[in-house]
């Protein structure tokens, strides 16, 4: 080892190492050419994987969880899609709104809708899911549609809280504004707001994929289009990017490519075409 660092000294010119009969000591420069050295080393080996990742087939079972409902409306579309393009993979599903601890359950990857909290683990923004507010053409038909945001103090809401007080923070550009009040209804399963809001019982706030088709179908109308909550951002959370398993990494890639379909479902509002 002596020998084949002092053959690199010789070759850069420069003293790695301080050497004495008791002890052995790095300088300034040799730490310096360590590190570059190191890194250097651990592109290559990252490029190396990052091709073999990408040839390799991929194949065994993805762990996968989503939240409840999310999961079972479009989560489920990218794993049939992704099985019929992996028929080496098998997939586990956990759609729950817990918070899974993907490292202690062994997730491969988790879908998840909202901020992040601050953590080690990787993640891939999908894209944003966008909300609004409807009701029924029933229901409209027995209370007017509202005309300003402060109206709806006056009519039956149905709210999805999964915890907390019932509110929606709703935003229209610069300007912000809480309701707070009790609702006609209260649930903690957006499926369950949106059946109950088909049932004439008052005004929802939903997800737009989820809302738009009903009201493409006349079942659901849209209400105060310019008023809603923020947007949500989708994330693909997992261990790491570095060595990631082909499985993995094609279902990411995947549902990244499918998710702005999503945003492509429109519906004719007031005689133009919305978007997410």
């Amino acid at each position: 080892m002596s020998r084949v660092v002092q053959r690199i000294e010789d070759k850069l010119g420069a003293r790695l190492l301080n050497r004495s009969t008791r002890r052995l000591s790095v300088t300034e420069v040799g730490r310096d050419y360590f590190e570059r050295a190191a890194a250097i080393l651990a592109a290559a080996e990252a490029a190396e994987a990052a091709v073999a990742h990408q040839i390799q087939e991929p194949k065994g079972r993805l762990k996968v969880t989503a939240g409840a409902e999310f999961g079972t409306t479009r989560v489920d579309g990218w794993i049939a899609e992704f099985l019929q393009a992996a028929p080496k993979v098998t997939v586990e599903t956990e759609y729950t709104n817990r918070l899974v601890d993907i490292i202690h359950e062994g997730i491969d990857v988790a879908i998840r809708v909202g901020e992040l909290s601050d953590s080690d683990l990787s993640a891939r923004k999908l894209g944003e899911v966008g909300y609004g507010l409807y009701a029924s053409p029933d229901y409209l038909r027995r209370a007017a549609p509202p005309d300003d945001v402060a109206e709806l103090m006056r009519h039956d809401l149905i709210m999805h809280t999964p915890r907390g007080r019932p509110s929606w923070t709703l935003v229209n550009g610069p300007r912000t504004e809480r309701i707070t009040r009790t609702p006609r209804c209260t649930v903690n399963n957006t499926v369950a707001a949106l059946n109950l809001a088909l049932s004439g019982l008052g005004i929802v706030q939903l997800p737009r994929y989820m809302a738009e088709l009903h009201v493409k179908s006349g079942l659901l109308q849209r209400v105060l289009a310019d008023w809603a909550r923020v947007p949500a951002p989708v994330h693909a959370v997992f261990a790491s990017t570095r060595y990631m398993d082909p499985k993995v990494r094609g279902f990411v890639d995947l549902a990244a490519k499918r998710f702005p379909i999503i945003a492509l479902q429109v519906t004719a509002v007031g005689g133009r075409s919305e978007t997410q």
